[in-house]
């Protein structure tokens, strides 16, 4: 069992303990992980970027950041597991397509999009 798959074995069993599948519509899942990007965005309202990479430097401020970024894994691990889609293998796949989308002698160093690259 890969870590996606025990991972959202645990996410169902807590779902389940509280009967809360009735409230997970592949609709509302995603709202729910959009509003958790949120929140992980809105730690990040009105820093600089030096506030922002010291986030992860100090307790307080790492615990909020390392919760956010676990709320965003437990919704996308129910999408996934609600659309029936290998998180795993559909990382895999889109590594290969970015890959061809910006091999390495054109977009090493460079911010351009792949329609860009020359």
């Amino acid at each position: 069992m890969d870590d996606f798959s025990s991972l959202t074995a645990a996410v169902r069993e807590f779902r389940d303990a509280r009967d809360w599948q009735q409230f997970h519509t592949l609709r509302n899942l995603i709202v729910s992980l959009n509003l958790e990007a949120g929140e992980l965005l809105e730690l990040m309202q009105w820093k600089s970027d030096a506030e922002v990479e010291a986030l992860a430097d100090g307790a307080p401020t790492r615990e909020a950041l390392a919760d956010e970024c676990a709320d965003v894994l437990l919704y996308l691990l129910l999408i996934a597991e609600r659309s029936g889609i290998d998180l795993a293998a559909a990382t895999r796949a889109k590594l290969q397509k970015n890959a061809a989308k910006y091999p390495v002698d054109k977009a090493r160093g460079s911010r351009a999009k792949y329609t860009e690259l020359g």
